[in-house]
């Protein structure tokens, strides 16, 4: 199967929504407690915001069989504050989507190769993708593409509070 990635343009909204509907749906199977099936309006908001202006997210769509198979987004990280002991170097994190017709057909490769890319282009020098351990097989893609621990993020549930500390 042949595979296109290219730059997302405003025509491809609908289908990033679709994309990202799609996945929002697969991930609320993982764990409903964590993730959750955003609003369509919103998402087509953040779409069409992103494509309208110079952002600082990277989108890229993989066409496969005529249609929108995957998509990827880059989002680029500020540095670091100055009075933070972090060095400074220009970070991004990376979201790669592959609807389930196309997954295992090197979609997800091919965007994640042309994320990086996209990413070395714009001076990144390091990118994350932040996988809860409990999706095993987003662990199992990006691990296969080189990408391994850089720490740990620790989390603690505080619930709702409602009232002020």
């Amino acid at each position: 199967m042949s595979i296109l990635i290219r730059a997302a343009e405003r025509d491809d909204v609908p289908a990033l929504v679709r994309l990202r509907l799609a996945n929002a749906e697969r991930h609320v199977q993982l764990d409903p407690g964590i993730y959750r099936v955003p609003d369509v309006e919103a998402v087509r908001r953040h779409f069409e915001e992103v494509l309208s202006t110079g952002s600082e997210v990277v989108v890229l769509v993989a066409e496969a069989a005529g249609e929108a198979a995957g998509m990827v987004e880059v989002v680029l990280l500020a540095d670091p504050p100055d009075h933070q002991i972090l060095a400074p170097r220009r970070a991004a994190e990376v979201h790669t989507v592959v609807l389930d017709g196309h997954r295992g057909a090197g979609v997800g490769s091919a965007l994640l190769a042309a994320a990086e890319q996209a990413a070395v282009e714009r001076g990144v020098s390091i990118l994350y993708a932040g996988i809860f351990a409990s999706n095993q097989g987003a662990v199992r893609f990006y691990s296969s593409a080189g990408f391994g621990p850089r720490g740990t993020l620790l989390s603690k549930d505080l619930g709702a509070r409602s009232e002020p500390l």
